[in-house]
C-alpha cells in the first residue's frame, strides 16, 4: 500500500510531544497503523494509553535520534511490526533559549545533532526504502527561521535551512522512483518547544499544524507547504529585505 490516501503505515520520528504526537493522534485516529521514534519512553507509553480505543494502532521505540549507530535497528523492527511503510515524517528538533550575547557551543552542537543529524540518519533509511520499493512520502519539519540568518537563533535557522536543502535534493534524487518529499516550513506554533519564547505572532495549535502537515503530504500542489498557509506571503517579504536592513530588524 504505497498511497497515503488509503489507511497506511506511518513512521513519526519525535512523537512523544508538540506536532509529532499531533500527527500520531491524528493518524492513528483515521486508521493508520503508526510507528512513533521519541528519546521520551513514558510519553510514549502514555500517547499509545491515550490511542488504544481508536481506529489504528500506535507502536513505539525510545530512541535518541542523535544515535546513528541504533537507529538501522529500530527503523528495521518498526517497519516489520508496521508490514511496510507508506509515510515517513521526520518531527524530532531541540531549540533551547539562547540569549542575545549567548554563544554556547553545547547548545548549538546539540541543535546540529538533533535537528540535522538526526534527520539525515532517519530520512536517508526512509529513502533507501522508498528508492527500493519505488514509491512512499516523506515529510521534513523544517522551519520559516530558516528562510533567512536571523539574530536571535543563529544555529536553530541554520539546521533548518539545511535540512531544506537536503529535501531539495532529495526530491530531486527521487523523483524517478515515484517517492514524494515534502518539507514544511511552519510559523509559530503551540508547542512545548516555543514554550519560553514570549509574545508568538499568529500562532496556531500543533493539532491545527498536524492537519496542514497532512494535507500537504497528501496533496499534489506543494513540494514546500508553509503551515498555515498564511505564511508564505510573510516568509517571501522576509527573504526580500536587502541584509542591510534585515540586520537592523529584530525578528
Amino acid at each position: 500500500m504505497n498511497s497515503i490516501d488509503s489507511k497506511g503505515r506511518a513512521l513519526v520520528i519525535g512523537a512523544s510531544s508538540g506536532m509529532g504526537a499531533a500527527l500520531v493522534r491524528q493518524l492513528v485516529r483515521e486508521g493508520y497503523s503508526v510507528g512513533g521514534v521519541a528519546r521520551r519512553g513514558e510519553a510514549l507509553v502514555a500517547l499509545a494509553q491515550e490511542l488504544a480505543s481508536e481506529a489504528g494502532s500506535f507502536m513505539h521505540r525510545a530512541h535518541d535520534v542523535t544515535d546513528a549507530g541504533e537507529a538501522p535497528d529500530v527503523f528495521d523492527e518498526l517497519v516489520s511490526e508496521l508490514g511496510g511503510l507508506d509515510l515517513f515524517i521526520y518531527a524530532a528538533g531541540v531549540m533551547p533559549d539562547v540569549g542575545p550575547e549567548e554563544y554556547d557551543t553545547e547548545k548549538d552542537l546539540a541543535m546540529i545533532d538533533v535537528n540535522l543529524g538526526g534527520c539525515v540518519t532517519w530520512t536517508n533509511l526512509a529513502a533507501r526504502l522508498f528508492h527500493t520499493q519505488r514509491g512512499g512520502t516523506i515529510v521534513g519539519i523544517g522551519s520559516i527561521a530558516g528562510d533567512r540568518g536571523r539574530k536571535g537563533a543563529p544555529v536553530y535557522g541554520a539546521t533548518k535551512a539545511a535540512l531544506a536543502t537536503y529535501f531539495e535534493s532529495l526530491r530531486n534524487r527521487l523523483a524517478e522512483r515515484r517517492v514524494k518529499v515534502v518539507t514544511v516550513k511552519p510559523g509559530m506554533i503551540e508547542t512545548p518547544m516555543t514554550a519560553h519564547l514570549d509574545g508568538l505572532m499568529m500562532p496556531v495549535s500543533a493539532e491545527r499544524a498536524a492537519a496542514d502537515i497532512l494535507k500537504a503530504a497528501r496533496g499534489r500542489l506543494f513540494d514546500v507547504r508553509h503551515v498555515p498557509l498564511r505564511w508564505l506571503p510573510v516568509s517571501l517579504i522576509i527573504r526580500a529585505i536587502p541584509s542591510f536592513l534585515f540586520r537592523r530588524m529584530s525578528i
